[in-house]
């Protein structure tokens, strides 16, 4: 099956910039669209942004003109460069995968998550 792993998390001050890296190993070929979300305490998960195999891109408003995600297939990887970082993306961020072995499905893979803190 597909397995994700994150990295590059960290501490950063407000307008700092980091770059999240997440690493797709298995059968990676059943990978349709891969995303990075974010979780802070006491909140739901969130999207923050996606990309397909084809590399068409979709933003939360979150972080919009901030981050950008990006795609390497032949690394099978994902990037989130996040620019002008607020207190308030301080979160664990964790990469997504959508598998769809067939016509008739798809499910979830995620990796362990990354601490980004961004401090005041």
């Amino acid at each position: 099956q597909v397995q994700l792993v994150e990295s590059g998390g960290g501490l950063v001050h407000a307008g700092g910039s980091l770059r999240l890296s997440c690493a797709a190993s298995g059968r990676t070929y059943h990978i349709t669209t891969m995303a990075w979300y974010r979780q802070a305490p006491g909140r739901e998960r969130e999207l923050v942004a996606s990309i397909t195999r084809d590399g068409f891109t979709n933003y939360a408003d979150s972080g919009k003109g901030r981050f950008t995600i990006s795609r390497d297939n032949v690394k099978n990887t994902i990037l989130l460069q996040m620019d002008s970082l607020k207190p308030e993306d301080t979160a664990v961020y964790y990469c997504n995968a959508v598998i769809r072995p067939n016509i008739e499905g798809s499910l979830d893979v995620w990796g362990q998550g990354t601490l980004v803190t961004v401090s005041s």
